[in-house]
C-alpha cells in the first residue's frame, strides 16, 4: 500500500503534478512552431553572446584616439557592418557586448530570484500555519514597494553600502544590477512554489510517505520540488526576459550598467537623439536586438509551459 510513497520515479511519471517524461514533453513543445522559433532564435543570440570576443571586430570601448573619432558617424560598411557611433565605435562589436551584458543581468537575476522565491515559498507552503502566514505578508509588503521608485533611488545612491549597513556593489555595475533587481523580483516565485507546495502535501503520495517515516528534508526534496520543476523553470526564463528590459528601462533613464560595460539599454540612451535623423541605426539596431531577445524567451517560456501542462490555457 504504502510502497509507491518511496518509488518517487513512478510517482513522478504518473502523477499529474509533476512534468511530464522527458519524450513527451518534447513532443509537446516541438507542436509549438513559435516556442520552436524562439528557441532557435535563442540559441543564436546565447551563441552570438558567449562568442561575442571572437565574432566582434573591434573592442566595443576603445581609447579614445584622433584616428578612432575620425570614424565617427559612418554607415554600414566593410569594416563597420552596421556602422559606427557618435564617437567611432563599431556598433556591431558594442551590440554583441551588449547583448553580452544584457543576458548576464538577465540570467543573474532569474537564478537569485528562484532561489529566493523557492526558498520562501516552500518553506511557507510546507510548514503552513504562522510561518505561511509571516512569510506571505513578508512577501506582500515587497509586493506593494513601487519597484521603479526604489531602483532610480538605489541605482543614484552614492553609497551602495546604504552608510555601512550592507556591503553591497554599486547597482550601476552588472553585479550589483543583479543584486538589485533580484531583491525586488522573486516575490512571484515564492507565491507559485507555496502554492504549488499547500497543494502537493495533500497528495496520496505524500502521506504515504508521511506513513511510512520518511523525514520532512527527504518528503520535500525527493517529492515535492521536483514536482515544482515545471512552473519553476517556466517562471525563470520568463523572468530573465523580464530582467533584460527592467534594465533596460534603468539605462534608458540614466540608471542602469554604465561605462566601461555595455548594455542593449544604455546604447539605446546614448542614441536617443538621433531618432528622425541619418544616424537612427544607432538605436535601431540595438532596440532590434533587444526586442528579439525579450521576445525569444517569452516564446520559449509559453512553450515550456504549454509543453508541462497542455492545458494551461484551458
Amino acid at each position: 500500500m504504502f510502497d509507491s510513497g518511496v518509488r518517487t520515479g513512478q510517482d513522478l511519471a504518473r502523477d499529474p503534478g509533476g512534468a511530464p517524461p522527458p519524450a513527451r514533453f518534447w513532443r509537446r513543445y516541438a507542436r509549438k512552431p513559435l516556442a520552436v522559433i524562439g528557441a532557435v532564435i535563442l540559441l543564436v543570440l546565447v551563441t552570438a553572446a558567449v562568442f561575442a570576443p571572437v565574432i566582434a571586430p573591434e573592442d566595443p570601448t576603445p581609447q579614445l584616439t584622433a584616428e578612432i573619432l575620425a570614424d565617427a558617424r559612418q554607415g554600414p560598411s566593410w569594416e563597420h557592418p552596421i556602422g559606427t557611433d557618435k564617437l567611432g565605435r563599431d556598433q556591431l562589436s558594442r551590440v554583441l557586448y551588449g547583448l553580452r551584458v544584457s543576458l548576464a543581468v538577465g540570467v543573474g537575476v532569474a537564478v537569485l530570484s528562484v532561489i529566493a522565491g523557492v526558498a520562501i515559498g516552500a518553506w511557507a507552503g510546507w510548514r503552513g500555519g504562522w510561518v505561511d502566514g509571516l512569510l506571505m505578508r513578508f512577501t506582500d509588503l515587497f509586493l506593494v514597494i513601487p519597484a521603479l521608485v526604489v531602483l532610480l533611488v538605489v541605482a543614484n545612491n552614492p553609497d551602495p553600502s546604504f552608510f555601512g549597513l550592507f556591503d553591497l556593489p554599486p547597482a550601476t555595475e552588472v553585479p550589483g544590477m543583479i543584486v538589485l533587481l533580484a531583491a525586488l523580483g522573486w516575490m512571484p516565485m515564492a507565491r507559485i512554489v507555496r502554492g504549488e507546495f499547500l497543494s502537493l502535501r495533500e497528495r496520496d503520495y505524500v502521506e504515504a510517505a508521511r506513513a511510512a517515516g520518511a523525514s520532512s528534508r527527504r518528503i520535500v526534496f525527493t517529492h515535492l520540488l521536483p514536482n515544482t520543476v515545471g512552473p519553476i523553470v517556466v517562471f525563470a526564463t520568463l523572468a530573465v526576459g523580464i530582467a533584460i528590459l527592467n534594465e533596460s528601462v534603468l539605462s534608458f533613464l540614466g540608471a542602469g550598467v554604465q561605462y566601461p560595460a555595455v548594455s542593449l539599454g544604455q546604447m539605446i540612451a546614448d542614441a536617443e537623439d538621433t531618432v528622425g535623423t541619418d544616424l537612427a541605426y544607432l538605436i535601431v539596431y540595438p532596440g532590434l536586438v533587444l526586442f528579439v531577445l525579450v521576445l525569444a524567451f517569452n516564446l520559449v517560456g509559453d512553450g515550456l509551459r504549454d509543453a508541462i501542462d497542455p492545458h494551461s490555457r484551458d
